[in-house]
């Protein structure tokens, strides 16, 4: 190759791939084209930020240090760690109700040095966690989750939440023992977040309306995953932008021999999903709407007085989102209206777009190829904040690890049996691995940082402009 062509080579790598994450920085062709010139200035910001170059630099270059603590994150997972992630996931307990497993992670956590705090936020199954000898700097924070998921035959593991817990308490541990013995300035915060599989509302989101997260410099959780892969930078949250709402329809009771006299909720329910139905052909395929019937009466010879449905309302953006939910509200006003009954609608919670920061993707996803990572996605996929809450990752940087840990799909029995097998085990320990060195380079590498705080808060200037050319992508059809 002639010298002139070498010295391009590293060029056009980066020009490449900063061109591949623009090319998937919004979800859909929709966005990409009302907001083509957020779009660009994306692509400016990550040439800029060169965030592939900084993950090979971190991650190629020999450090003593950085390996000394990925070691003994290694060590604290192969000892202790990986048999409490079993037994938690042997013992699996639903949201706001994980009072076994806060307790098994918070007691090892004082023993490590952490002054625990339970009951924040107002969240009884909520902690935070402070390594109490670390000296004033950065501050690391880890989120742990532990809840189980709400099964038809018992509760069960089938996110692998099981392992969070002490995944993070194993670099958290690691990282806290390096800042004190070096006297690097920095502390280690971990965050004990409950209940994510009842959100909406998230209890991230209720915790950082109380001022939980604040002060934190960077956030980092894992995650079970199929494969391992790391989002694009952007706007985007992994499940879409949710609204929660519940339609609690009320008629009047008679008895079934005489239903004339009364007016009956659950007919109302029936007519809502088949309104729903009906209106799927004029919406944007991205949509999804997904609704349950927990009340639909008492007894088969009393008219129903009182029925619920319960949705789960998504959409790739909030904007659409928005109308999407009118044209379900006035399905479900439609239906009470038909049968002559009322419904109450309750908007008891949502979901909504994170910020995406290549400068921590990038980093994460090379230490999860360095400590053998596999079944590994080469490109990136579509952007999505670190915590699915949106809230927390609008505001504080940060990035979700996610080695390849389960043959199974999500909210699976086969993904909860992974989590005890091989497979799980070892995902979780380069999770942990991983974990540990981006939060070491993060402490001690001031050029990481500052690329990092210069790309979030870029990003998030960028997200108003996203919202009004959004909005101009979806008028609405005039009807005469």
């Amino acid at each position: 190759m002639p010298r002139f062509a070498t010295h391009l080579a590293p060029l056009l790598l980066t020009w490449a791939v900063a061109v591949s994450s623009t090319a998937r920085a919004q979800e859909t062709p929709t966005q990409r084209a009302a907001a083509v010139d957020v779009v660009r200035r994306q692509g400016e910001l990550q040439q800029r930020i060169n965030a592939s170059a900084l993950a090979a630099r971190l991650a190629g270059a020999p450090n003593a240090r950085r390996d000394a603590v990925v070691a003994r994150a290694k060590a604290l997972w192969d000892g202790e760690l990986q048999a409490m992630a079993d037994d938690i996931t042997r013992n699996p307990e639903v949201g706001f109700k994980e009072t076994r497993s806060v307790k098994i992670l918070t007691d090892w956590l004082t023993a490590h040095g952490f002054a625990v705090q339970i009951n924040v936020a107002g969240l009884s199954t909520a902690f935070i966690a402070r390594y109490t000898k670390g000296t004033p700097g950065p501050t690391l924070g880890i989120i742990v989750e532990y809840d189980a998921l709400r099964g038809t035959t018992r509760d069960y593991h089938g996110d692998q939440h099981s392992a969070q817990g002490p995944v993070g308490l194993a670099a958290a541990v690691a990282v806290a023992e390096f800042l004190t013995s070096s006297k690097t300035p920095g502390t280690v915060t971990v965050y004990g977040t409950p209940a994510e599989e009842m959100m909406p509302p998230p209890s991230k989101t209720v915790m950082h309306q109380a001022g939980v997260f604040n002060g934190a410099d960077v956030i980092v959780r894992s995650h079970s995953s199929v494969n391992t892969q790391r989002p694009a930078p952007g706007f985007g949250t992994c499940c879409l932008n949710i609204d929660g709402v519940r339609y609690t329809f009320s008629g009047a009771p008679a008895h079934q021999m005489t239903a004339w006299e009364g007016r009956d909720a659950l007919t109302a329910v029936i007519h809502l999903f088949q309104n729903v139905d009906a209106l799927r052909k004029n919406m944007r395929p991205e949509t999804r709407i997904q609704g349950i019937i927990p009340e639909g009466g008492k007894a088969p010879n009393v008219v129903p007085d009182r029925a619920v449905a319960d949705f789960y309302i998504r959409y790739p953006d909030e904007v659409y989102l928005a109308q999407v939910r009118e044209m379900i509200d006035n399905a479900a006003r439609g239906a009470a209206l038909a049968t002559g009954t009322k419904v109450a609608i309750d908007n008891y919670g949502s979901m909504r777009d994170g910020i995406s920061t290549a400068a921590l993707n990038e980093v994460a996803f090379a230490y999860l190829k360095k400590y053998g990572a596999t079944r590994v996605v080469a490109e990136p996929q579509k952007p999505q904040g670190y915590e699915e809450t949106g809230s927390v990752s609008r505001d504080i940087p940060g990035a979700g690890f996610s080695a390849f840990t389960s043959t199974g799909g999500f909210h699976t029995y086969e993904m909860e049996a992974d989590a005890l097998n091989e497979v799980g085990h070892t995902g979780f320990r380069i999770d942990a691995m991983a974990m540990a060195a981006l939060l070491t380079d993060f402490a001690t590498d001031a050029d990481f940082r500052a690329r990092v705080k210069d790309e979030f808060s870029t990003t998030k200037a960028l997200f108003g402009d996203y919202m009004s050319a959004l909005r101009k992508a979806y008028p609405l059809p005039e009807v005469k």
